[in-house]
């Protein structure tokens, strides 16, 4: 009697205790499960974040760089605006400078306002107004600068005339007409230094040429310094 109370006293206990086994068992489980499930969250928000984090630098070096092309657009606007007030400053000052010789008296190689010749006139216009040095005769200035078509003259080009093949005179374009008259300022023999018209009947035959002595900035296009005679 007592064997069999035992053997079922052993047989109890060892079911209990593989109940209690099979029990932590599938307890365990869900916890290591839901660890490993958090650690996974974890590491997507970390990807996210950086994800989020590398299109925000982007988008920040986007935004320089716009910035940027921005301000060099500005910068180079803003340049140009310069150049072309320099450039507008300087003709304007020829210009001006060359007016008040107007009614002035021609004299073959007068360099005063007393009598003055062509060259000698865009000469000391020039360098007044400018600080270019041009050479002294007109066949010698014919020689400086750019050459410019008669159809893009402007305000402040050197105008070529000639009455065989060697260039003899010299004016100064003072305004171009919407209609595309071309009026130049210059020393005549016949009235002195006067406005005339490059469609005047006497001029109009005897222009040759063109040249741009002051660039685009307001600049001597060359370092003339030549006082040729």
């Amino acid at each position: 009697m007592k064997k069999r109370v035992l053997f079922y006293l052993v047989a109890f206990v060892s079911t209990i205790s593989l109940q209690s086994c099979v029990t932590n068992y599938v307890v365990s489980k869900p916890a290591t499960y839901t660890k490993e499930y958090k650690t996974d969250a974890k590491l997507a928000a970390i990807d996210t974040k950086m994800e989020s984090d590398k299109k925000l630098l982007i988008n920040s070096f986007i935004s320089e760089k716009a910035v940027a092309l921005a301000n060099a657009k500005n910068s180079l606007k803003n340049s140009e605006i310069a150049k072309a007030i320099k450039h507008n400053k300087t003709i304007d000052n020829i210009l001006a400078e060359a007016q008040t010789y107007l009614g002035t008296p021609y004299r073959y190689g007068g360099m005063t306002r007393k009598g003055i010749d062509c060259s000698a006139f865009v000469l000391s216009v020039f360098g007044a107004a400018a600080g270019l040095t041009l050479p002294r005769v007109a066949a010698s200035q014919s020689q400086e600068g750019e050459a410019i078509d008669k159809e893009n003259l402007q305000k402040g080009d050197l105008i070529f005339f000639s009455h065989g093949k060697r260039i003899s005179h010299v004016g100064i374009v003072e305004n171009v007409t919407e209609e595309g008259e071309i009026m130049f300022i210059h020393a005549a023999t016949s009235k002195g230094v006067m406005i005339s018209s490059l469609n005047d009947s006497y001029w109009g035959p005897k222009f040759r040429f063109a040249k741009r002595v002051i660039n685009e900035n307001g600049d001597n296009y060359n370092n003339l310094a030549s006082t040729s005679f």
